[in-house]
Formats: C-alpha cells, sequence, structure tokens
C-alpha cells in the first residue's frame, strides 16, 4: 500500500513538472523551479519566500500650496536566502523630473524637480545624497553592513516633492484638491525569480510592489477631508461630530449616506476646527498607499456585505466635484460592484474593508481606491468603476508584477468587466461595448506589434501593449472558461487565488494552477494563446454531405483556439445552432472537419465567434449552390 502512495506520488509529481516543461520557460524562471520556491504544481513551492516592510509615513499637505513634506521610517524585512549589500529604491515622482525617461512628451505642468531627498538614515547612519544624480525611478543604496537573510535593516527618510499640475495617475485635481500616489520613497521588490526589480518606470507600464504593512499619517489645514487607502484610525478627532456619526452609520447602511455635502462645505464646520488636522490611517499586508484631498468635494458613503459566511460588510465611499452627475450615483454602482464580484466573479469575497471611488483623472486602481475621470455617459462611468474595483483581485490581492506581466492583472479586470456588465445592461449591450473598447482595435490593426505573443514582456512592449494586456488576455481566460464550464473554470480559478494570494505569482503559477485544479493538461491550450503569434481568422471551406448529416471543413488561418457557433440555415426555413468549444482544436489547430448531424437539407451555414470577432468575415458562410 505504501509503495502504491509513493509511485502515484512521484507519478503525479513527475505528470506536473512534464506539464510544465511543454511550454517555453525563461532561464531566470527555470532556476526558480530548480529552487524550489515555484512548483510544478502551481503552488509556491517549499522554499518560496519574499520580503516585507513595516511603513510609518507622516506627510504634511497644505494646499494650495504645492509642496508635499514627508518624513517616513521603513523596516525591511529580508526574508531571502541572500545577503543584500544594497536596496533598490523606488523613487516614482521622478518621473516628473525634465529628461526623464517617459514613452509620452511632458509639457511644463507635468514637470516638477521629483523627489528631493532631505536626509537618508540605515540604521541611523546618514548616507550622501545627492538629488541631482538620483534623478531616476530606480536608486541603487549602498547597505553600510550587509543585510542578511532573516535580518531587517531601518531606513529613516525625511523628503519632500511638488504636486504636478497636470494630473494623471497622481497630480492636482484642481488648486485645492490633489490626488497622491506613489509619493513616498519604497524598497523595490526582491524576488525569487530576477532579484531587484530595477524595471524603470516610464509612465506607460505599471507597478510591481510587496506586501507591506503601513501607518500613515496625513496633516491637512482645517476644511480639508483627507480620502486614503486603508481604515481611518480617528475620525472623531478630524471631523466634527455629526460628520463623524454620519460615517459611521454608513458602515451598515445600504443606503447612501451623504457625509458632506456642498452645504455642508458652505458652513466650513465639517472637519475639526484646528489649524491642521493629522488623519491617521492603518494598512497591513498591503501592496501600496494612495490619498487624496480637497476642501469642497462631496462624500458619500454606503456598504454592503461581502462575505455571506461571517457577516462581513465593505465600505464603498466616494469624494467628487458636486456637479459631477456620474459620481452622485459612485456609490451604489461601487456597492453592486463589491457585492457581485464577491459573490459571481471571480467569486472570491472582496477582501478589504473599504474601497474609495475619487474623482480625478486617471481611470486608474490603487488598492482600496480608485481614481476615476468624470463621464456624461453614466453607462460608461459604470463600467470604468467596475474594471478599475476588479483590478481588487489582481494585481491587489494577488501581488502581480504588472510591469513585466500586465496581462495578468489587466486582462483579468476586463474579463470580469464583461461579466459584470453583462449582469447589469445584459449580453448584447455589454458585449457590444466589449467589442468595440477592448477587441475591435486589434483585429483590425494588422501591425507587427500587434501579434506579439501575449507573453512578451510588457516592459519590451509599446505598440501592442494595449491588446496584448486587455483584449487578448481576456478572450483566453474566457476561450477557457468556455472550455471547461463554468464550474469547473471557477474552481481552477480559486485553486489559482487561494494558492497566490499575498504573494507574487508569475505566468507559469497560473498555467501550472490550472492544470492541477482542473485536472487536466491545458498547455496546449495555454501554448496556444500565450506563446504564438495567432490572432483569430476562421475559414468555412467546404460543407459536403455526409453519413447522418455534413461535414464542415474549417481552416484556422489565425491560429487561436477559439469557440464558435455553427449557425445552420436549413431548406424548410429553420434554424439551428451548434457550438464548438476550443476543444475542437486541441489535436489539430490548423483545419478540422466537424460533423453536423442531421435529415435536413441545409441551406447556409454562418461561423459566429460572437465576442471572438473574426478578422476576416467574408469566408465565415456558406450557401448551397
Amino acid at each position: 500500500m505504501y509503495k502504491s502512495i509513493i509511485l502515484s506520488v512521484f507519478s503525479f509529481f513527475f505528470l506536473f513538472q512534464a506539464q510544465a516543461q511543454n511550454l517555453y520557460m525563461p532561464r531566470d524562471i527555470q532556476r526558480a523551479f530548480k529552487k524550489e520556491t515555484r512548483s510544478p504544481d502551481g503552488k509556491p513551492g517549499k522554499n518560496y519566500w519574499e520580503n516585507h516592510g513595516r511603513y510609518t509615513i507622516s506627510i504634511t499637505a497644505l494646499p494650495p500650496d504645492r509642496t508635499v513634506k514627508g518624513v517616513e521610517q521603513i523596516t525591511y524585512f529580508n526574508n531571502s536566502p541572500d545577503t543584500l549589500k544594497r536596496l533598490n529604491m523606488k523613487l516614482i515622482l521622478n518621473i516628473h523630473r525634465p529628461g526623464a525617461a517617459r514613452f509620452g512628451n511632458a509639457n511644463a505642468d507635468y514637470l516638477t524637480p521629483g523627489v528631493q531627498i532631505d536626509t537618508f538614515l540605515v540604521n541611523g547612519t546618514k548616507k550622501n545624497w545627492n538629488n541631482a544624480t538620483a534623478s531616476q525611478t530606480n536608486q541603487i543604496i549602498a547597505l553600510p553592513q550587509p543585510l542578511f537573510p532573516h535580518d531587517s535593516v531601518k531606513l529613516n527618510i525625511t523628503w519632500h516633492f511638488q504636486v504636478s499640475k497636470q494630473s494623471g495617475r497622481e497630480g492636482m485635481i484642481d488648486s485645492t484638491t490633489y490626488y497622491l500616489a506613489y509619493f513616498y520613497p519604497r524598497v523595490s521588490v526582491y524576488d525569487d525569480y530576477n532579484g531587484w526589480d530595477t524595471l524603470p518606470f516610464l509612465d506607460a507600464q505599471e507597478f510591481y510592489n510587496d506586501f507591506n504593512d503601513y501607518t500613515l499619517k496625513v496633516t491637512a489645514p482645517k476644511n480639508y477631508i483627507v480620502w486614503a487607502t486603508g481604515t481611518l484610525q480617528n475620525p472623531d478627532q478630524v471631523l466634527q461630530p455629526e460628520y463623524a456619526k454620519r460615517l459611521q452609520q454608513s458602515f451598515t447602511s445600504d443606503s447612501t449616506i451623504h457625509v458632506a455635502t456642498a452645504e455642508d462645505w458652505a458652513g466650513k464646520k465639517v472637519t475639526a476646527q484646528n489649524e491642521v488636522n493629522t488623519w491617521i490611517w492603518k494598512a497591513t499586508n498591503i501592496s501600496d498607499m494612495a490619498v487624496g484631498i480637497s476642501d469642497h468635494y462631496d462624500w458619500d458613503a454606503a456598504s454592503t456585505v461581502v462575505d455571506d459566511a461571517a457577516g462581513r460588510r465593505a465600505s464603498m465611499q466616494s469624494a467628487f466635484a458636486d456637479n459631477s452627475k456620474d459620481f452622485h450615483n459612485a456609490v451604489q454602482a461601487g456597492r453592486n460592484s463589491l457585492s457581485w464580484l464577491s459573490h459571481n466573479w471571480p467569486g472570491v469575497p472582496y477582501p478589504f474593508p473599504k474601497m474609495t471611488s475619487f474623482q480625478g483623472f486617471a481611470d486608474m486602481e490603487y488598492p482600496m481606491m480608485v481614481n476615476d475621470s468624470h463621464q456624461n455617459d453614466l453607462r460608461f462611468a459604470q463600467l470604468v468603476q467596475d474594471h478599475e474595483i476588479a483590478h481588487t483581485y489582481f494585481p491587489f490581492y494577488m501581488g502581480i508584477n504588472e510591469s513585466r506581466y500586465a496581462f495578468m492583472d489587466e486582462g483579468w479586470a476586463t474579463t470580469f468587466e464583461l461579466l459584470i456588465g453583462t449582469a447589469e445592461v445584459g449580453k448584447e449591450k455589454a458585449e457590444t461595448l466589449y467589442k468595440q473598447f477592448r477587441i475591435n482595435g486589434w483585429i483590425h490593426d494588422r501591425a507587427t506589434a500587434e501579434d506579439l505573443p501575449i507573453i512578451t514582456p510588457s516592459s519590451e512592449q509599446r505598440g501592442g501593449y494595449g491588446n496584448n494586456s486587455y483584449g487578448k488576455p481576456s478572450l483566453s481566460y474566457f476561450a477557457l472558461k468556455d472550455m471547461l464550464g463554468d464550474d469547473l473554470f471557477k474552481k481552477a480559478l480559486h485553486t489559482y487565488m487561494d494558492n497566490w494570494n499575498g504573494k507574487h505569482p508569475i505566468p507559469w503559477d497560473y498555467f501550472n494552477s490550472m492544470n492541477s485544479a482542473s485536472g487536466k493538461n491545458l498547455n496546449w491550450f495555454f501554448n496556444n494563446w500565450f506563446f504564438t503569434n495567432y490572432y483569430i481568422d476562421l475559414d468555412l471551406q467546404d460543407v459536403k454531405k455526409a453519413k447522418g448529416g455534413y461535414d464542415l471543413s474549417i481552416k484556422n488561418i489565425g491560429g487561436f483556439a477559439v469557440p464558435f457557433d455553427i449557425n445552420v440555415t436549413y431548406a424548410d426555413g429553420t434554424t439551428e445552432t451548434f457550438h464548438q468549444t476550443p476543444i475542437v482544436w486541441e489535436q489539430n489547430q490548423k483545419e478540422i472537419l466537424v460533423p453536423v448531424k442531421t435529415g435536413k437539407a441545409i441551406k447556409s451555414v454562418v461561423l459566429d465567434g460572437g465576442i471572438f470577432m473574426d478578422a476576416d468575415e467574408s469566408n465565415n458562410k456558406w450557401t448551397a449552390q
């Protein structure tokens, strides 16, 4: 009995090891599997580790003064097996410096002096710092003593920066409303497959952060409200009693509570009337902090149940200009997002205590916050907010390396966007918008960059970045869902998420988790969708009479293993649809023969891919002569 168990275990291990080897794997990723920090069954390996930081940050922002001053202490824990002789610091706001490398042009309103370090101490020892030369978004810091495995180092930093007049992912919304993101010096990720993350931030691809613990203190003038990632620790000290009471009521209310309105602001008594107030926020095991500040934004709030078993509610809040009609709906739309995502797709309870929708210009996600632009179209406003809130799971619950593998988060947010949109406005409207907004550009733009393999690192892409990060991977997830069926697909997705939430998954962890949980070798599918230059183009070459019906000869010119419908019109005027899942392409991904069992004469046949838009629909039809 014991012998058979051992043989079974070894067979299982080698099965998945063989599966993992079927997919191209770069040498650095191979080394991670050899070191057993990653496992062929999709789980973190027995030697998996990740580093961690404890951040205590205090900033002072006094609008309309654009200078923000900060003090922070970082305790950085080296959980790796390596001795670190240096740290790599991320100074993202240096993207605003004149002459900084970036993908787009920058006008005068975008430019600032970037991050200006005033003092930098390592375990109490002052480091020399030259702001003129430390001008990039990465800055290597040599340590006075090596940081040994399972030891920690303390950094004490004071710095200041100017809020950019031009608001994008962060910056000035108006003269007295700021959105602060990536505003503090942080230690870069040091991981098991790549070492230090030294990819420069170019204001295009996104971010890769460790899971850290934060205490954030934001000092602002009276009559300014501060919204931030995390849980507000001192509402009774920074808000007048009536407004603190309204906020507290919202935590158990399905209906929108107007915590602060334009009328309330007119009285200038929303906040405590000290010259300045210090708002304190805490968040644990989270990848970043963001902050919004305003002296006139409305503040709405409510909550919804996200975890039925625990009866846990999550707060949904919104901060916005009073004349923005769409944001007056943001809290209820957000409640729907939090509940629907928790109960349907991905069907994992929203993992954080709060979400805040802040009106800005970014259409961008942050932990527990989204910075969305005003939209006149209320449906489109809801779609954008749905998408950004869906990012909660990828990259914040799952610690995705967005700067290298953007499809691992943008593709999922795009997928959830269509799924929740279908529930909100119906299949036809949701799919029409999905095709127009996410797929149409890729299908009809035959530029070489668009057909790069999805696995191509995001950091190496420019022209093809958008489609390789959003539409193409989203279609791959929908194709796999179609092939496995909802139940097995969700089981496999949950296995992947259970394996890697709070950690740093890479594409091969996704592939292996889905293989393991589904009990199927899906590598032919993953190779087809992620490692090829394929696109979508089916050709209905012929329809021939055969025993028991007809045989349809279909050529896959584009190559992707896509699902499709065979829409048949019979000579008697009746119609019938035969759905084909991507499994039909498993054995031959270039040409298949599909039998259609019928006793009727076929008049015409049309191939319809639905959201899997065909690059050339002219060869998707056949009509009897």
